[in-house]
């Protein structure tokens, strides 16, 4: 595998002592497929970040995106400014989304997305004289980021751990206890909390599925006591769970906001956004209210939402979008082959079309590298996961086939061996 020498690109996430002459340089991609230099050739079932949900290479894509480049590149949409593809992608999102009078605020990605969440909680409450809601609960493992208030919800201690107190009046509950988050509000006290975020299936986290009747029941509580519900579907949406922003799953559920980015354009460009009910959005709609002062610069670019458009079609039109759940089952069979090695301390999916194998705490004590050698192992395999916390994690693109899922089960089978 060629490697460049030293590089001066700074990885996200990443021991740049070890990664600086060690890249690993793909070149092109084809469906479920991703190829190196050498021509080596990588069964991607990571769908890269979470989000090549219709696979690599789709050129009706790259013609949307060229066409829309040749006719208006990019503008601004700040104050009336508007354009045909952020009109057309809102209208398609607010007609799909489970969530009453839905309004779409555009962003660049899921980072933005929060970030636009968390301060529409705060100044939501604000403009209906409620000004001391201001408190944000999150849960234990959850990722939302690593913008500001991402960094501040974090779930995960290392993402918060160094940089002082990013976003004040945020705490974090168990991730599996309904309990747990009604007396995290009693704590607080109801009239200081604004809102509850929550990713249905919790993904970088390490793939938690939510235990029975938790997400009902947490929502119910956020009811109760008048705190906004904000699903976090940057990873659980468009497919991942065999809907469109995957808390459809549980149909009772009513968000008040939705977070999305990833695979509403399945990465080909960036794009995000937050879908936000109509109750939520009225102090800023009315007659004379006064404007939401945030915002991306490239909110709303139309190359983006042509890139968009066109990957909403490909899901619709070819029947991915429920492969998501129609693949939960085969996917999660695959990686429990892992489950009986004693490397391994717990396999995790079922719901989703993603899993994880977490390593056995007494191998990740002697070795914390112990999820890098995995992944490295399952390279050697020709797949591609995610080392991930406590192991490794997949999320194939929706186009994956159970042949695909055979060679994930072969390749985690045999590489959670070369551990220990």
């Amino acid at each position: 595998m060629t490697t460049i020498e030293d590089t001066r690109f700074w990885h996200p996430f990443a021991p740049m002592g070890q990664v600086r002459e060690a890249e690993m340089v793909l070149v092109r991609g084809e469906d479920v497929w991703v190829f190196d230099e050498d021509d080596n050739r990588y069964l991607d079932a990571t769908a890269s970040l979470w989000y090549a949900n219709v696979g690599h290479g789709r050129k009706s894509i790259a013609d949307a995106v060229g066409k829309q480049m040749a006719e208006l590149e990019a503008y601004s949409t700040f104050g009336d400014f508007t354009n045909r593809p952020a009109e057309e992608i809102s209208a398609k999102l607010a007609e799909l989304a489970p969530v009453p009078d839905a309004k779409v605020f555009l962003t660049s990605g899921g980072g933005d997305s929060i970030d636009t969440a968390a301060k529409l909680a705060r100044r939501y409450w604000h403009e209906v004289g409620q000004t001391s809601r201001h408190h944000l609960i999150s849960r234990q493992h959850g990722y939302h980021g690593t913008h500001g208030f991402g960094t501040g919800l974090a779930g995960i201690p290392p993402n918060r751990e160094g940089y002082g107190e990013v976003a004040a009046d945020a705490s974090v509950v168990a991730w599996d206890d309904p309990a747990a988050l009604r007396e995290e509000i009693e704590r607080i006290g109801p009239d200081r909390v604004a809102a509850f975020f929550i990713e249905p299936v919790i993904g970088a986290g390490g793939v938690y599925p939510p235990p029975e009747g938790y997400v009902e029941e947490v929502a119910a509580i956020c009811s109760e006591y008048g705190v906004l519900f904000v699903v976090d579907a940057v990873i659980n949406a468009f497919g991942r769970l065999g809907t469109w922003f995957g808390i459809e799953r549980w149909p009772e559920v009513v968000p008040d906001m939705i977070t999305f980015a990833k695979g509403v354009t399945s990465g080909y460009l960036p794009l995000g956004g937050v879908v936000i009910s109509g109750e939520i959005a009225a102090p800023f709609w009315e007659p004379g209210a006064p404007p939401f002062r945030h915002g991306a610069t490239y909110g709303g670019h139309p190359t983006c939402c042509a890139a968009g458009i066109e990957n909403l079609r490909i899901l619709e039109e070819e029947g991915l979008l429920p492969r998501g759940e129609e693949l939960e089952g085969p996917l999660y069979e695959q990686m429990l082959r892992a489950a009986d090695s004693p490397n391994v301390a717990e396999v995790r999916g079922g719901l989703g079309f993603l899993a994880a194998v977490e390593i056995a705490g007494e191998i990740l004590e002697a070795d914390p590298g112990a999820p890098i050698k995995l992944g490295m192992a399952a390279r050697e395999e020709g797949v591609l996961m995610r080392p991930l916390g406590r192991g490794v994690a997949v999320s194939p693109p929706l186009t994956a086939t159970e042949e695909h899922l055979q060679m994930i089960g072969d390749a985690i089978e045999k590489s959670v061996a070369t551990l220990g």
